[in-house]
């Protein structure tokens, strides 16, 4: 694995912790470099919410902001609100007005080769937006997987709006399938990224390699003082395919899982622990039981879920579902259910790919049934405002 243009092998992560494909289906369509972690950094505390929210919900679709979106997988969320939006199987990345849906394109990101699950996957902006216009991206080039920065300049025309990319961090496996894929800051103001095992599921309980994780480092890409190993961006290990990423309010970090054949999950991550994957899928039963892995908070069958991104607003972790075409609100006190999750927008809008807090109880929601696995409709793929409880 490789840091910048520098070779960088994850000896050091050997030292860590001494403890321990969605298939397609229809759709109706009715309609800094900080070195001590925070709160993400540290075993999360268990202690229940001051409040916390009811067993049921409701979601209200609003708008639709924009149709006609191809591919569409990252979205960060640009000061000011408006969207930055990436296509998997372009590579390009568009603005999308949150006021009335606009689109400009910003431009292309460069060596994006995409085939399967890969191509331009997630995108975030810089804590320090105002500061450094930089925006990031994970994608897949021909030999790997790999994360770079790019300036961001709306001062320039459309489609010319992208600086040459500076690549942080490379060297994470690539495949067909399982590429993982989905970065955010956390509010540490250290990136977080979710790989997957390509398919290989020893990668996953190789602490050496970076598939099969969940990257912490910092915006240069570096790896951050209080890592579970010293010079090691790996922060946990033992996943399937992370797809999703998204932190409560007491700054608790949670990730999306695809599973193989009988559980999908939604996990809440601890640094240095092992989550599994391949010994166990969903929560550790028979000779997998008392083996030290950590459990899944919640597990779905792959038929109502497939999971993908995730966000936080109203005292639930919403996830976007792709094979289970539905929207998934798991309410929580600390670190616990309050109740079973509850289904929304099931065969509605088909797959869904990524949802993103707005705040205020909004949400935005992106489709994908544009990417090969979906059966298109007009108007796809879309992105719809939600308002949630």
């Amino acid at each position: 694995m490789e840091r910048r243009t520098h070779t960088a092998v994850l000896a050091a992560a050997s030292l860590l912790l001494a403890a321990g494909c969605s298939s397609g289906g229809a759709a109706p369509h009715g309609g800094g470099t900080s070195s001590a972690p925070a709160k993400s950094g540290a075993s999360p505390a268990a202690t229940p919410s001051s409040a916390a929210p009811p067993a049921k919900g409701s979601v209200k679709v609003t708008a639709t902001l924009v149709t006609g979106l191809k591919s569409p997988w990252g979205v960060a969320v640009l000061p000011g609100g408006d969207l930055l939006v990436g296509s998997r199987d372009t590579g390009k990345i568009v603005r999308v007005s949150a006021k009335n849906g606009k689109i400009i394109e910003l431009g292309s990101v460069p060596g994006v080769d995409p085939g399967g699950e890969g191509g331009l996957l997630g995108i975030a902006v810089s804590p320090a937006f105002g500061a450094d216009h930089q925006v990031y991206a994970y994608f897949t080039t021909a030999s790997d997987n790999r994360i770079a920065r790019m300036v961001y300049d709306e001062k320039r025309p459309p489609g010319n709006q992208l600086g040459a990319p500076d690549t942080l961090f490379k060297g994470i496996p690539k495949g067909e399938i399982h590429n993982g894929g989905r970065i955010a800051f956390g509010p540490d103001k250290m990136l977080y990224a979710g790989t997957g095992e390509t398919g290989d599921s020893g990668l996953a309980q190789d602490k050496k390699s970076p598939a099969g994780k969940i990257l912490r480092m910092t915006p240069d890409g570096e790896p951050v003082h209080g890592n579970p190993a010293a010079d090691s961006v790996v922060y946990d290990y033992g996943h399937r395919n992370v797809q999703g990423l998204a932190w409560d309010a007491d700054d608790r970090l949670w990730a999306s899982e695809f599973g193989q054949d009988t559980w999908d999950e939604l996990n809440l991550i601890e640094p240095g622990r092992n989550y599994g994957w391949p010994e166990a899928e969903g929560k550790a039963r028979g000779a997998a039981a008392g083996s030290g892995f950590v459990d899944p908070v919640e597990e779905w069958k792959p038929a109502v879920a497939s999971p993908s991104g995730i966000a936080y607003a109203k005292g639930s972790i919403w996830m976007a579902s792709l094979r289970g075409e539905r929207l998934w609100r798991i309410p929580l006190n600390g670190t616990k259910p309050v109740a079973a999750p509850q289904a929304f927008l099931q065969g509605t809008y088909g797959r869904l790919r990524t949802v993103v807090a707005a705040g205020d109880g909004t949400l935005w929601l992106v489709t994908s049934n544009t990417d090969g696995r979906g059966t298109p409709h007009k108007g796809d793929d879309r992105i719809l405002r939600l308002k949630v409880s």
